[in-house]
């Protein structure tokens, strides 16, 4: 017994001093992030359109990139055809990261809208893809799943699409070719820039 009682109590001392060197991370409310979406479309109506709803729905409008050639791929040739643009958006109001399903399931609401609302020849004339910048990684969201995906909810995933060490943007293995671009990057170092400025 009295060895028993002394095993327990040295057992029990060195616990605590483990306890004392390990401490279980706090949870912590996340930080506001900076809102951008991806406009693509062939039409020049369907920017001003979606615009308009934008900035209804999401507020002021903070950056606004040029318009860039989609060249990258011809992945969205048979739906969206040829000749596509693309621009960002990004938005004054910062957000919980917490409300990127909700952001991207009203983007997808809003391309079905005006698929049905124009009259232009192509089954997919707007494509919208929301994600957001915080000083470390762009995030975009999606509706499919993939190995580098992780679920939110509502069926929608997320990607870490970049992130930003040592002074510049990083891609990996499953960065879209147009998020390598110099000229998509030095947009999104501006967004991280004004980000800081609002943080």
């Amino acid at each position: 017994m009295y060895l028993y009682r002394s095993a327990k109590q040295a057992t029990g001392s060195v616990c605590e001093g483990l306890l004392g060197l390990f401490t279980m991370g706090q949870i912590q409310s996340s930080s506001s992030v900076l809102l951008i979406v991806a406009v693509c479309s062939r039409h020049a109506a369907a920017f001003c359109w979606t615009y308009e709803r934008m900035t209804r729905y999401f507020g002021e409008v903070l950056l606004e990139s040029e318009t860039f050639s989609f060249t990258e791929t011809d992945y969205y040739t048979r739906s969206m055809g040829t000749d596509l643009h693309k621009q960002f958006l990004a938005f004054a109001v910062l957000v919980d990261p917490a409300t990127l399903p909700a952001i991207k399931i009203q983007t997808n609401l809003w391309e079905t809208q005006y698929a049905e609302q124009s009259e232009h020849a192509e089954p997919r004339p707007l494509n919208l893809d929301p994600g957001y910048i915080t000083q470390a990684k762009l995030v975009l969201a999606s509706t499919k799943d993939h190995a580098h995906r992780i679920y939110l909810q509502k069926g929608i995933y997320a990607e870490v699409t970049l992130n930003f060490r040592k002074g510049a943007w990083r891609s990996f293995d499953w960065t879209y070719p147009d998020y390598r671009r110099s000229d998509f990057q030095h947009f999104f170092t501006l967004c991280r820039e004004r980000l800081s400025h609002s943080l």
